[in-house]
């Protein structure tokens, strides 16, 4: 299993940094402009045990997402399980917690690509793109935030 990691901190309350990830709206606000985003449910509301579905599109490719909400506990942690996705295993953990008068947002992805040992050859290329969309996330959710 791999593992992809990304800290921040954003001047908000930990109220305000949960429920801007738990408006599925703002996933496309938060989305870097080369991947496309449809949600194929309307006014999609998460809770625990709830599946979101989105079809994403990046350079031509449409890729259908069915991602279940696994854990939800207010204003603390959002938990992602992919049923359907490019990956053989997704788990996206959102984390957020106090630090002095900051908050810390922490993204944590497990993952595991298909293809066992041919799969593998490609990790790098995986962190890479993990890194430059959850740079890109960041750094949108924090300029949002800290209007």
């Amino acid at each position: 299993m791999k593992k992809y990691e990304k800290i921040s901190f954003i001047d908000c309350t930990l109220e305000e940094l949960f429920d801007f990830h738990l408006d599925v709206n703002n996933l496309k606000a938060i989305t870097p402009d080369n991947i496309e985003i449809t949600f194929l449910e309307e006014n999609f509301t998460p809770k625990e045990n709830r599946i979101l579905k989105i079809k994403t599109v990046k350079n031509f490719l449409p890729i259908r997402w069915e991602v279940k909400i696994e854990k939800l506990q207010r204003p603390n942690i959002l938990v992602d399980l992919a049923l359907k996705s490019p990956f053989k295993y997704w788990k996206h953990s959102h984390v957020f917690t106090k630090k002095g008068n900051m908050c810390e947002l922490r993204d944590v992805v497990e993952y595991e690509l298909p293809f066992g040992k041919v799969g593998g050859l490609f990790d790098f290329f995986i962190k890479k793109e993990l890194d430059a969309m959850f740079t890109f996330r960041h750094n949108k959710t924090k300029k949002l935030l800290e209007k």
